[in-house]
């Protein structure tokens, strides 16, 4: 009988973890994960650990020849705030086993609450472009009550967030809170990552800058505007699509 699939959190320090966890997944647009990129390194957190997939694939990342675990924890204590980077996809199915994983490692610390960032692929208007939240009563009444966020009218949370707000409700976590954006696929939507980072900066007072990553927002603005120009004049001038010379888009972080 195949091994049931499971995650493995391993901490290298003995400093207890504390305040508020703070989660970027990889999924459709990278909104999460590349805001919590950029705030572990803006502010200079410390790497303290991993979490491993057991029993199914997984991924490992790579910078400059040398590779990285693919799920990743740190901590920055003058902050009183962790960090859970993962750049691999957890699936849908496998939200129960890495939640009793960050189940395990909240039981062992002194984490109060955990704020989750959730981008999703919707249609959705300009004046869309905003933060919306899921979040606990106590969470709610303690980052959100001023904060001038919207919560969600209706649906049903899935995969992780779904798994953390339910255990959340019944105690097995702390109070949790989902920040839920629209995303532009395929992505990174860095537009996203930045109304994350500005709740960072205004609900927990986080001193992180967000000038390098606006500038690659527009710099990506100015390319896919600059492209569909450039498919529209093609079209215009009736070239075949198979004719037409364009360019490769295969973003990747």
């Amino acid at each position: 009988m195949a091994s049931e699939p499971r995650y493995e959190v391993s901490v290298s320090s003995d400093d207890s973890l504390e305040g508020t966890l703070v989660v970027g997944l990889s999924n459709v647009g990278l909104a999460g994960l590349t805001a919590v990129d950029h705030l572990i390194h803006q502010l200079e957190f410390e790497r303290i650990g991993h979490v491993r997939a057991r029993n199914f694939p997984t991924i490992t990342p790579f910078a400059n020849g040398t590779p990285r675990q693919a799920v990743r924890l740190y901590a920055a204590p003058e902050h009183d705030c962790c960090v859970l980077a993962s750049e691999f996809v957890v699936p849908v199915w496998a939200a129960p086993t890495f939640a009793d994983a960050v189940q395990n490692l909240v039981a062992s610390s002194d984490i109060e609450e955990i704020t989750i960032f959730h981008g999703v692929p919707v249609p959705h208007g300009p004046d869309e472009h905003a933060l919306f939240y899921v979040a606990t009563p106590e969470y709610r009444e303690r980052r959100l009550d001023d904060a001038g966020i919207a919560p969600l009218r209706g649906g049903v949370l899935d995969g992780v967030p779904g798994e953390f707000a339910n255990r959340s409700l019944i105690g097995e976590l702390p109070p949790l809170g989902a920040l839920i954006t629209p995303i532009h696929p395929p992505g990174p939507d860095f537009e996203a990552a930045l109304r994350f980072l500005a709740f960072l900066r205004e609900g927990y007072g986080l001193a992180v800058e967000d000038e390098q990553l606006r500038e690659r927002s527009e710099a990506m603005n100015r390319y896919y505007s600059e492209l569909a120009d450039r498919i529209e004049t093609l079209e215009s001038e009736g070239i075949a699509p198979e004719d037409r010379n364009r360019p490769v888009d295969r973003m990747f972080m």
